[in-house]
């Protein structure tokens, strides 16, 4: 194996905003709660279900008992996981870097805040889950993202090394996680961030119809064999 190329799933590999931001508004709605503008919620989708639930409120200006926003988190993973891939899509520009990759002998790997068994479920949709030696969610281990031990050990499952990995991500906790790890991070510009990913210095920053497979081999060129 030519190296590890280890990526995030939400707004890195695939564009789940749609799915993630309709059932949001979907279990939101059971309770009079407006619906967010996809816009609006974008930059919070990176951070999860309860920061979703969370900004949404808010912008409503609408409090709920701490036990409701509970059961509004359990509603929201049982809708999801019913249409986890409805509107939900691959970015062609991973799939070609996925190709461009496997081509090259680099191994694959995802490390995601996603629930493992949605993470799988979701590649799988796609036909692409056999295309990854290891698939990490937030609930894979004991820590998650930013904590670096979360890339670390998806590394170690996936056969790979810190020193011949490149991770790609869109978000502040992906860039967090990386550094921690010491690993470097191919930044996408398309993603869900809450701070954007051009503030975020990544050691090589992507925009849409960028080529990441190679970007991916060039920084792995820059490492120590």
């Amino acid at each position: 194996m030519n190296g590890l190329a280890v990526f995030d799933l939400d707004g890195t590999l695939v564009d789940t905003a749609p799915d993630l931001i309709d059932t949001t508004n979907v279990v939101l709605a059971r309770r009079g709660v407006p619906a967010m503008k996809a816009a609006d919620l974008l930059p919070h989708v990176g951070l999860g279900a309860r920061a979703m639930i969370d900004a949404t409120l808010l912008a409503a200006g609408i409090t709920l008992p701490d036990a409701e926003i509970d059961a509004c988190h359990a509603e929201f993973l049982s809708h999801y996981g019913e249409r986890i891939a409805k509107l939900s899509r691959p970015f062609p520009e991973m799939l070609d870097a996925l190709a461009t990759l496997e081509g090259a002998g680099v191994g694959l790997a995802v490390c995601t805040n996603k629930r493992e068994a949605n993470a799988k479920a979701l590649l799988s949709a796609f036909g692409l889950l056999d295309r990854f030696r290891f698939v990490a969610g937030a609930d894979t281990f004991a820590v998650s993202k930013p904590d670096p031990g979360h890339l670390t050990m998806t590394i170690d499952n996936a056969g790979g090394t810190v020193d011949r990995t490149v991770y790609v991500g869109d978000s502040r906790v992906d860039v967090m996680t990386a550094r921690a790890a010491n690993v470097p991070i191919v930044g996408v510009t398309y993603g869900y961030t809450d701070v954007p990913m051009t503030a975020l210095d990544p050691d090589r920053l992507l925009n849409r119809g960028d080529d990441v497979g190679a970007a991916i081999l060039e920084l792995m060129g820059c490492l120590t064999v």
